[in-house]
Parts: structure tokens; sequence; C-alpha cells
């Protein structure tokens, strides 16, 4: 009996895993800074009480600050990591939680900072500049504190609240543990013999499957395990949105969707146009479920059933090295420089690439300032995989950009970006690959690949936000999220937007307990937001040429030194409209009109 045994982290190729002696070559020198660190971070105290007394002092109070968060950040990196290579892994969730710990005491330290700033009016602020010229970096920094007064709170309010903060990150640490250390997932056997070990990193594979039996098996089996746990999970989640609704409350939000979009400076209104705007066009993706049902050939359409393709494509698989040469190809739009850069990613093992033992499940993009990017992956050898690669190499060539061209200080994109420059990168490659399909089977089969894009990434992670707005709202508004309660929401939702064509099974009402995203709330709306402007960017990027890349890369390597609202008005994008929506899913109509016409 065939056994597909998940591999110890030992058993990979060196030059599958990333280079994290880039940051560190070994644990003694993370030691070394953790000292140093420590004996530094109270210097900043020297500059208590005094941030507003002249230009000098407050520039060289906000340098001291830079310094040691950007010092801060690479030994929070590194110990963070170095843990996700393995999560079962004792001395590494030791280092892990002292880099948090690292990070609380910093921020009850520095919490004066802010609140001094805002004793600064912004005429004692131009005066200020005047008296010390250096001081001008620091405008934008100065005019996004004082534009957020009324939330920012006393001295003494700021350090308890920091200091609360480090409780109030229990419910998601607790569920990173869980659901990447403890969760054992159960083994199941397929028709031929064969056991397959389920694992979030398969999971997806494993629902694609052509073997419904191995579906279904895969789905109850992976849901059947929170089951187990879905009192204490919806236990978890609840208090994670408690925690959210104190801190909304005690900085003097309307909502918890206002605190969390404000750090941005993101209206309200465009989270609820998107929300509006896509639940006014649902009919379409109902549309494409009626599709599917028929063209799987099934009397009842399940949820097990929305992932595998639709159109056979045989048995292809790519290996990593054709998935890094397929991406360079599909990249190639976007000029010598960026290509360059990420070759650059490719040969100096920016990336672990495979699934061991404990290892993080999903895929990112992270790194420190002064160091490249990395990226985690799960590379299991389909498609999904080939995108997701283009995907992260999306996230890590903005930091590289942004980190080339601005300072620490604006280095950092704001969230509202962030998946812009990923799902960009991804609407390139597939536009690519349907131009160079060999026949018209390929390219059905990418037209189907890319339709199920627009489901996942943006009617799915739209339904996300939706969740997210209402058990939000219920909270604020003094309702307990008892697990039936969130059980409910998530099952209607569902129903909403598959429509009645799509049997919507029981199990499905406990997706929300395996989300991690919702451990850090009001983020997974922006992966649809950022999908909207990737589509829109992309294609002018395929209609204009260099002229389009020229604009695009001022984007990339704006990093926060503009609000992403205006960055992406700099590149041809208005999120404030309506518009690149309603544009986004008029693409999904036309990919499906002609997914259905070369079907006839």
């Amino acid at each position: 009996m065939k056994n597909n045994a998940i591999p110890k982290r030992s058993d990979i190729d060196a030059k599958y895993k990333w280079a994290i002696g880039d940051l560190y070559e070994n644990d003694n020198l993370w030691e070394e800074d953790v000292k140093k660190f420590e004996a530094d971070m109270e210097a900043i105290l020297l500059y208590k009480d005094h941030l507003a007394d002249g230009g000098e002092g407050l520039y060289k109070g906000l340098q001291m600050n830079d310094r040691l968060n950007m010092m801060l950040e690479k030994i929070y990196v590194y110990a963070n990591q170095k843990l996700h290579e393995d999560t079962t892994d004792p001395k590494y969730q030791t280092l892990s939680a002292k880099a948090q710990n690292l990070s609380i005491r910093y921020q009850a330290v520095s919490s004066f900072i802010e609140p001094e700033i805002l004793s600064v009016t912004m005429d004692r602020f131009k005066e200020m500049l005047m008296e010390y010229p250096s001081l001008m970096k620091y405008k934008q920094y100065m005019e996004d504190i004082l534009r957020q007064k009324k939330h920012i709170l006393p001295k003494e309010m700021e350090e308890l609240l920091a200091n609360v903060y480090q409780i109030a990150k229990g419910p998601e640490k607790i569920f990173t543990m869980f659901n990447n250390a403890d969760i054992k997932f159960p083994v199941i056997e397929t028709d031929k013999g064969e056991t397959i070990a389920i694992s979030h990193g398969r999971f997806l594979s494993l629902m694609e499957s052509k073997d419904r039996d191995i579906r279904r098996k895969t789905f109850q089996g992976l849901y059947h395990t929170y089951e187990k746990s879905e009192n204490t999970l919806a236990c978890i989640f609840n208090y994670n949105v408690k925690q959210a609704t104190f801190f909304a409350r005690s900085r003097h939000y309307n909502s918890n969707m206002e605190m969390y979009l404000d750090s941005s400076n993101i209206p309200t209104a465009v989270y609820d146009n998107l929300l509006q705007t896509v639940g006014d066009h649902l009919p379409m993706l109902h549309k494409y479920m009626k599709l599917r049902k028929r063209l799987l050939g099934y009397e009842e359409l399940h949820m097990y059933d929305l992932y595998v393709p639709v159109i056979e494509r045989g048995d292809r698989e790519y290996t990593y090295e054709e998935a890094k040469e397929l991406v360079l190809k599909g990249l190639g739009k976007m000029g010598r420089d960026y290509l360059k850069a990420l070759e650059e990613g490719f040969q100096n093992r920016w990336i672990d690439v495979y699934e061991n033992e404990g290892k993080r499940s999903g895929a990112y993009s992270w790194g420190a300032y002064g160091v490249h990017p990395y990226v985690l992956l799960n590379y299991q050898k389909n498609l999904k995989s080939v995108f997701t690669l283009a995907h992260e190499m999306g996230h890590a060539l903005h930091s590289y950009y942004s980190d080339k061209y601005q300072d620490y200080l604006y280095a950092g994109y704001r969230i509202f970006v962030a998946e812009v420059a990923s799902t960009c990168n991804e609407s390139l490659l597939i536009h690519y690959m349907l131009q160079n399909a060999r026949d018209k089977n390929e390219k059905l089969y990418l037209l189907n690949y890319f339709l199920e894009q627009f489901r996942g990434t943006f009617f799915r992670q739209t339904m996300f936000a939706e969740f997210e707005k209402i058990v939000h709202t219920m909270s604020q508004q003094g309702e307990e999220l008892t697990l039936t309660a969130l059980k409910d929401v998530y099952r209607d939702l569902n129903r909403k937007y598959y429509g009645d064509e799509v049997v919507i099974d029981e199990e499905i009402a406990l997706e929300w307990a395996r989300i991690p995203h919702f451990y850090n709330p009001f983020y997974v709306y922006q992966y649809a937001t950022g999908f909207a402007a990737a589509i829109a960017l992309s294609k002018q990027i395929r209609s204009k040429g260099q002229a389009a890349v020229n604009d695009y890369m001022k984007f990339l390597s704006g990093g926060s030194s503009r609000y992403p609202i205006e960055l992406l008005k700099m590149a041809g994008v208005d999120m404030t409209q309506k518009e690149p929506i309603v544009s986004a899913i008029t693409l999904f109509g036309e990919l499906l009109d002609e997914f259905m016409k070369l079907l006839a």
C-alpha cells in the first residue's frame, strides 16, 4: 500500500529552502541582537516629554524610533520564519514568543511618541521645519498622525493599550497554534488502496481531484476534524471579535470596520461599494454555478464539487523548475528590470518551496528592511501552485521595489494595496497562457481556471468580507457570537452567493473556523478590491506597454509614501468609484460567455 507521507524538513534539499541565514547566520547572532535591542530600547525614553520642544529633538527622537523598529523587525521576522519552518519546534516557539514579548515591550516604552506629536499643531510643525529642514522627511508621517488625532489617547492610556495588546493577540495566537501544530487530519483511502494524509497544503489539490469520492472524503474529513473542536473554535473567534470591538471603542471609532480601514485612510464607502456592487451581480455567479453543474453531469452540485476543473487536461503536472520558467515568460510584459529582480529571487533562495511536517500552511511573502524579501510556499506541482508562485513573487517584488526606493519609514506598503501587485502578476500570467494555448481544450481549461480565480478571489473573498461585517456588527451591538449564530450567518451567506444550483452541505457552515485571515479583521475584502484593481492594471500593461509599466512601477516603488488610494490613482485606477468593481465583473461575464461559446 503506497503511503504519501509528508516529508520531514531534514529530508528537503537545501536548494528548496529559503536562505534564512541572510537574516542571521545563526541563532547566536540573533540572541546578540536581542540583547543589544534590550540594552538600547529604553534610550528612546530620553525624548519623552521633549518631542514637542523643537525640530532637532523631534527629528532625532523619530530617527531613533525608526532605528529601533528596524532592528526589532529583523529580530521578529527571523524568529517567526524559523518557527514557520516547523511550528512544532519548541526552540523556535520560545524564540517567537520572546520576539513577540520584545515587540510588546517596545510598544509600551515608545507609546508616548504619538500622544506627544499630537500636542504639536501643524502651524508649530511648520515652524519646526524652518528650524530643522531635515524634519521634512517626517511631514507625511506627522500629517497622518494628526489626521487620526481624535483616535489617539493620552500617554497613560496609550501605554495601557500597548500592554493590553499582548493579551488581545491571545485568540490569534491560540488559533494559529491549534491550526498549525495541534490539529491532526485523518488519512483517507482511495479505491486503489492508496492512503493519503489530508493536510492544509494538500487540501486544495485533493478538492481538485477528478475522483468525487476523494473530494467528498477530504471535505468531510477536514471539516469533521474542525467539528470536534467547534465550540472551542467559536469561543476563540468570539473573543477575537471582542478584542477588536474593545480597541475600536477605546479609540472612539464608530465601528470595528472604520478603525481597521482608517489606518490606511480608506473610506468605509469603499467596503460598502464592494458588497453592494458584487451583491447586485450575484446572478452572474449563479449562472456559472448552473453551467458547472451541467458540465459535471451531476443531479446535485455539492460544495466539494466547486474546485474540480470541469475541463479535462489530463494529469498535467508542473515541476517547480517549470513553474519558474512559466512565470518568467508570463510576466514578460513587465520589462527587463522587473524580470531581473524576479530571477534574482529565484536564483538566490528567497523561497521556501515544499511542504514538510509542522510547516506553516498556505503561502506568504515577508521580510525585514535591508534584507531581501522571503516567500513561503507549500508547492504541490499543480497549476494553482504555479499561480501561487507568481502571486507571492508579486508581493515580494512589491516589497523589493518599495524597500529599494523608500526609506524605512515609508517602505512598508499598506494592506489595502497588498494584494494588487500579486494579483496583477496572476492576471498577466493567465492572459499569457490563454494567448499561447495550444488548442481549444487547453484554452477552455485556462478559461475555467480564470473563472475559478474570480469565484475564489473575488466573489468568495467578498462573501468573507460580508461575513466579517455582519459578525463584527453583531458583537458591537452586544450579541454573543455563539457557535450556532456563527454557523447560521455563514450558511446563509453561502446560499446567497452560490444560489439554488448548489447544495449547501452542512459542513461548510463551519468554514469560518479555519480561515486564518479572520484573525486579522477586515483584511480579506482587500483581496477582492485588490483583484479588481489588478485586473484594471494588467489590462493597461497589456494594452499600453511600457508607458503603463512605468506608471505601475511608480506604484510598486511608492511604499506608503502616499495613501493607497492616491498610489493607485497614480497608476490609473480609482478605487473610490464602483467602476473598477463593475469592470472586473464585466470581464467575468465576458470570460463566461467565451467559455460557453467554445463549449457550444
